[in-house]
């Protein structure tokens, strides 16, 4: 029995069962033989809190301690030389053989969680410990197995430990003196570095050298008042690589108290990708504003050029207007007389020349919408209230809308004044009313509303104050490719007859050349809005005097000095000058007029001469005929005056100009005013 004994120990490491207080225990026999290292064993295996299992390597149950017991339902007598396949789930079977496998060939097996059934059928899940039981000469033959239920406790931290693992951020365990004591796949994954390198390391290592001194003070001081920081994101911060790299981070920090102190998590976040693709967000917006602004630059090149032309070809048309119209205006009146003594002869004749006069009203109403769209158009702006322009031009707009449009008006109150031509402005509110118009033939509502806005640096404007002008229609609305031409000139999509194409193009040079800007919003189907804003002024507006109608003056005999260097314009002047009761000086250079002011003996009441003129330009003429004659007074005249007499666009103080082509009531009007002071 002695010998059964000892075999038995040799066999197990201990007495072969051990179960509650004696089932299973052996023959006093075999206790009496027993070494007293094993009965102390016995005694531990059988005490413990941990179900303890001992079973051949096929798995039979050689001993069952009492917590076993207690854990699987099973009594010792009932499991000893059974299978402990009986505790095995269905689906856990192979992870079973293969973990017997593995501790028959003596390989080390950690501690593993899995699933059980008690004696009841319930299942639990337990983590349990294998190891093999040797002889004395190291051979494998036994298993023994320590189990223990997994409690809610140690199923939670399974869980924490899951998430950290599958956390996509790289977390880092510090304690207080900044030791790396924990880390996740992910910073193996971010650092290049084996986990079991980093634990036990400074967490200075994933610091750039450079900053390394500046972090731990940095540590420290974290350690001493701990607190939740969140990524920043706005802070740029670097990392250093297991290879030497360093890479852009946002790190966010929490903290614990354990029973080791203060255990502070530091999240880090790889932003290469992040900061790469705002980067390349960052440059495909600044190429789109790049293309803007050059399509802006190339559009407004493109109009200066045209505005050039525009400027260039206004200056002959107009001389030639001129003459046409006031030659018009002479053949009319010799028709009249004529038409009193044989009227059925000369009546077809008179309409005749009404055709003429219509037509010369066109050629006048073109020159001035491309001089406007060119912004080469003198201007002469005073302040004003936008509320007050479109309430003046209102009649006159439905005029032009007709019935089948209604208008209406939302005027904000407590709007800024502007510095404008007014009729300018008037020209601006027709034109988008008569472009409306077009776009709802069927009929629809044209809104006209005005109301002040700050501007930021948008769409080439001086950020400040400025009044909007909104027009919107019910229309038929625009494309972007015709959104995107809507401005040029002779551009339109009516059809061929019915349109210019200046309509817009005026409305743009206008405004831009008032220090504003156009906006377009319109959708196929839906309408179109045309928002116009107008820089705001601090001056007040001024009182506007009623209008005095009165016929045309004639003058007293006061000597008028006329420097024209197209003969039909001087010939013009001439007579309707002379019809007015003037005397004229005519000369037709420079030159000859200064020949004239000294050489004339009487008074010369008035200096009329075109802007333009070979060898010396008109302000020029004007300022030597004053040295020579301080008194008299100047009128200029011309068909594009702007780069003389307007440089930037309006009229110098004091400067009358009598704009190519006139009438000759405008002609004999504006000597009057200027004779008289007016």
């Amino acid at each position: 029995m002695a010998e059964c004994s000892n075999g038995q120990s040799r066999r197990f490491g201990y007495a072969g069962s051990v179960a509650g207080d004696d089932a299973g225990a052996g023959t006093d026999a075999g206790r009496d033989c027993a070494p007293p290292q094993h009965a102390l064993l016995a005694a531990i295996v059988r005490s413990s809190h941990d179900a303890i299992v001992s079973m051949t390597l096929d798995g039979v149950v050689t001993s069952w301690n009492r917590s076993a017991e207690e854990l699987f339902g099973y009594p010792a007598a009932e499991m000893i030389g059974r299978h402990v396949g009986v505790l095995w789930p269905e689906n856990r079977g192979t992870e079973q053989d293969a973990v017997i496998a593995s501790v028959r060939v003596g390989k080390r097996v950690e501690r593993y969680r899995t699933w059980r059934l008690r004696r009841d059928g319930t299942a639990i899940e337990v983590g349990i410990t294998p190891s093999p039981i040797t002889d004395d000469s190291g051979a494998v033959v036994g298993i023994a197995a320590v189990c223990r239920s997994v409690s809610e406790r140690e199923r939670a931290q399974a869980r924490y430990r899951g998430l950290l693992e599958e956390a996509p951020d790289a977390i880092v365990g510090i304690n207080a003196n900044g030791v790396i004591v924990i880390c996740n796949a992910a910073t193996e994954r971010t650092f290049g570095y084996r986990r079991d390198d980093l634990i036990g390391q400074p967490v200075e290592l994933l610091v750039p050298e450079a900053a390394r001194e500046l972090h731990i003070r940095h540590r420290a001081e974290y350690m001493a008042h701990p607190q939740l920081r969140p990524l920043a994101g706005h802070s740029q911060l670097t990392a250093r690589r297991a290879d030497g790299t360093l890479f852009p981070v946002d790190i966010s920090l929490s903290w614990v108290e354990t029973d080791d102190g203060v255990l502070a998590a530091a999240a880090v976040r790889d932003v290469t990708e992040r900061l790469e693709a705002e980067a390349e967000r960052d440059r495909l917006k600044a190429q789109a504003e790049r293309q803007r602004l050059e399509g802006r630059l190339q559009q407004a090149q493109r109009l200066e050029s045209l505005g050039q032309l525009a400027g260039g070809v206004a200056h002959d048309f107009n001389n030639l207007l001129a003459v046409i119209v006031n030659y018009a205006a002479f053949v009319s009146e010799e028709i009249e007389m004529a038409a009193v003594a044989d009227p059925d002869r000369w009546h077809s004749v008179a309409r005749d020349m009404q055709q003429i006069q219509r037509a010369t009203e066109r050629g006048i109403g073109l020159t001035h919408q491309l001089l406007a769209f060119g912004r080469r158009e003198v201007v002469r702006p005073r302040v004003l209230s936008l509320n007050a322009v479109v309430s003046d031009v209102k009649e006159l707009l439905i005029r032009s809308i007709g019935e089948h449009v209604q208008l209406l008006t939302e005027l904000s109150t407590g709007l800024w004044p502007v510095k404008a031509d007014p009729g300018q402005i008037e020209q601006v509110l027709v034109n988008l009313a008569v472009n409306a118009r077009d776009a709802m033939l069927g009929g629809g509502i044209l809104t006209i509303g005005t109301r002040n806005m700050i501007v930021g640096n948008e769409a080439g404007l001086p950020a400040g104050r400025y009044v909007a002008i909104r027009v919107e229609d019910t229309g038929t609305g625009m494309p972007r490719e015709v959104i995107g031409r809507a401005f040029e000139p002779f551009f339109t999509t009516k059809p061929k007859g019915e349109g210019t194409g200046l309509g817009l193009a005026t409305v743009y040079g206008i405004v831009r050349q008032a220090g504003g800007d156009v906006q377009i919003a319109s959708e196929p189907g839906v309408g179109t809005t045309f928002t116009v804003l107008l820089p705001a002024t601090d001056e007040a507006p001024a009182e506007l005097e009623a209008p005095v109608v009165v016929g045309i003056p004639s003058g007293g005999g006061e000597t008028v000095l006329v420097v024209e260097d197209e003969p039909a314009i001087r010939e013009v002047a001439r007579r309707i000058l002379r019809r007015g009761g003037y005397e004229v000086l005519m000369t037709e250079s420079p030159l000859d007029a200064l020949d004239v002011a000294r050489a004339h003996d009487g008074r010369i009441h008035l200096l009329m001469t075109d802007v333009v003129m070979p060898k010396m330009l008109g302000k020029d003429v004007a300022e030597r005929v004053r040295a020579l004659r301080p008194d008299v007074k100047v009128i200029f005249m011309s068909g594009y005056a702007r780069p003389v007499l307007a440089s930037s666009g309006t009229l110098e103080p004091g400067v009358t100009l009598l704009e190519k082509p006139f009438s000759e009531a405008e002609l004999l009007q504006t000597v009057r005013q200027v004779l008289d002071g007016c």
